[in-house]
């Protein structure tokens, strides 16, 4: 990095009115808008600038209030950080959509879904101006984003990276994430991916578990997700870990929808691998009179499911991610590598500790 760029990073780096220097972490309010009761929604930014230069990483979860699982993996980053060892800023910001977290729903009061809503506007609904602040306030001082989502409500994800595999920024984000499968998904129009990618901004959305729900497993995979990007953007020194293999690739996905009404029973688990025609499921009546197979139409891997065991005829009932032969990946490996062989450790301090299933 040549002079000048040291010295621009040297100068204060400004988010919400507040001015940050190198080596500083801090909590930045951003207003967004008073709600009914003349309290202001404020969007808390945690800001970690480390002692060198180097890119400007935003992290973000919860764009989608209910979708909670990236809450935890931003906690625990955060946790790990120094910024006396850190090249770089981090704009970490563990909840976007506040007023949808408080209430348990995936929406902002004026039902407005936020990742549809980018670039937003400064005078627009209650939605539109906190998409309008993120693009402005974040995305604008930032060099790089990983975006952090759960399934829907009763739908779990398996953890995967969706990204924009024709920009090679955002290839080598995804590959050194270590999600073990990528789809390469076109951008959807008003999403923040959309949105920063038009700014400059390369941004890899990273997709696990299921609304309001916690998983160990998905939780440390994206920790180590955020952190090895962390590393391959440079902000923080090399791992002497193995490199992560690379991900699964897929470029198309199907669902799967029940074929008739009544008690649905699941036969491959989330992340399975899955041949063309195989029964994935059955669902039957309530009396077991009748009972139809649920075909899978292409071959690949599972990686989304509903969790609800009643359905009607039409219901998604999987995801799958295409892929055209057998791969090494095993679901089982993925876990085990992940999954803490012990649950109780004397030297962790209860916010360290494993969360339990």
């Amino acid at each position: 990095m040549n002079g000048a760029a040291k010295k621009r990073y040297a100068e204060p780096l400004e988010i919400g009115g507040e001015r940050l220097l190198p080596g500083e972490a801090r909590t930045v309010e951003i207003n967004v808008a008073p709600t009914f009761s003349n309290d202001d929604m404020s969007l808390s930014v945690q800001v970690v600038r480390g002692v060198r230069p180097g890119p400007t990483l935003f992290v973000c979860a919860a764009i989608h209030g209910d979708e909670i699982n990236g809450v935890e993996i931003v906690r625990r980053v955060l946790k790990s950080l120094d910024p006396k060892k850190m090249a770089g800023s981090l704009l970490a910001i563990p909840i976007v959509n506040v007023y949808g977290f408080n209430h348990h729903s995936r929406y902002l009061p004026d039902g407005r879904d936020l990742n549809r809503s980018f670039p937003g506007s400064p005078s627009g609904s209650l939605t539109g101006r906190l998409a309008y602040i993120f693009m402005n306030e974040i995305v604008a001082k930032c060099s790089h984003g990983i975006d952090l989502h759960t399934g829907g409500r009763h739908r779990s994800n398996f953890p995967q990276i969706r990204a924009e595999l024709n920009d090679p920024t955002i290839k080598g984000m995804s590959e050194a994430f270590g999600a073990p499968i990528v789809i390469d998904s076109r951008l959807r129009d008003g999403s923040l991916r959309e949105h920063a990618t038009e700014k400059g901004v390369p941004v890899i959305l990273y997709e696990s578990c299921e609304a309001l729900r916690f998983d160990e497993v998905y939780i440390r995979a994206g920790v180590k997700g955020v952190l090895n990007v962390m590393r391959h953007i440079g902000m923080l020194r090399r791992s002497r870990a193995r490199a992560p293999k690379k991900p699964i690739v897929s470029k198309t996905t199907q669902w799967v929808r029940s074929p008739g009404s009544g008690v649905h029973r699941v036969l491959v688990p989330l992340g399975g691998q899955i041949d063309k025609h195989q029964v994935i499921g059955v669902v039957s009546d309530p009396l077991g009179t009748q009972e139809v197979e649920v075909i899978a139409p292409i071959a690949g891997i599972i990686i989304g499911r509903s969790n609800l065991p009643t359905v009607y005829e039409g219901d998604a009932l999987f995801h799958i991610a295409q892929v055209s032969a057998r791969t090494e990946f095993e679901y089982e490996d993925f876990h085990e590598a992940l999954l803490p062989s012990d649950y109780v450790h004397d030297e962790d301090s209860p916010s360290d500790a494993p969360i339990a299933g």
